[in-house]
């Protein structure tokens, strides 16, 4: 799992009917470094599949790969990251 900041929104014309009723978001991962607030700890940017609701300036919790496809068991969604939480507050 990677914390990310979300840094905006993906627009799609045309989407696989098994993701319709959630939005794609466009989000940069984040080192120790970058949740500290130090610009040269984030990452390159990924999109992630999101149905909590997060908005540009949120900070998430993304997780990746088969993780992020098991909320929808037994059903298959094409997706490789999904927003699992969106973050109030981190302690270090």
């Amino acid at each position: 799992m990677r914390i990310a900041d979300v840094i905006g929104k993906v627009t799609l014309s045309k989407c696989h009917p098994e993701l319709t009723g959630a939005t794609w978001l466009v989000a940069t991962s984040l080192s120790l470094e970058g949740i500290r607030g130090d610009k040269a700890g984030r990452g390159e940017p990924f999109v992630v599949f999101d149905e909590r609701g997060a908005a540009e300036g949120s900070r998430i919790a993304v997780s990746e790969g088969a993780e992020a496809a098991a909320p929808f068991h037994p059903g298959d969604k094409p997706i490789d990251a999904y927003n699992t939480a969106i973050l109030d507050t981190i302690n270090i």
